[in-house]
């Protein structure tokens, strides 16, 4: 299945739309709590990681160094950090926006 078929199931829309209506960390927490594993968040949390490692600039090797991923993640994140649908790349420009706000 590829993502476009899979974003117009049902479920996964609903999914989306779910995340739309949090409206706090402490929301967003205790969704994903109840949503995942401590390691399905600790590995998101790992590629988000990689991917502002990457962003900055820096190489493949320091990626996996600094954040413990394999090459295969880094990779991957890699991939989608330069791919079409610019999901990292929105999420680190909107951190990096709140990072300068709050200094």
């Amino acid at each position: 299945m590829d993502f476009e078929t899979m974003f117009m199931r049902e479920d996964v829309d609903q999914l989306v739309e779910s995340f739309l209506l949090l409206k706090s960390k402490e929301e967003v927490r205790a969704f994903l709590v109840d949503l995942c594993t401590p390691r399905e968040i600790t590995d998101l949390a790992q590629r988000l990681e990689v991917a502002r490692v990457l962003d900055d600039g820096k190489p493949y090797v320091e990626a996996q160094a600094h954040t413990g991923a394999s090459s295969t993640t880094v990779s991957r994140v890699s991939k989608a950090l330069n791919g079409t649908w610019g999901g990292y790349r929105n999420v680190l420009i909107r951190l990096n926006d709140q990072l300068h706000e709050q200094g």
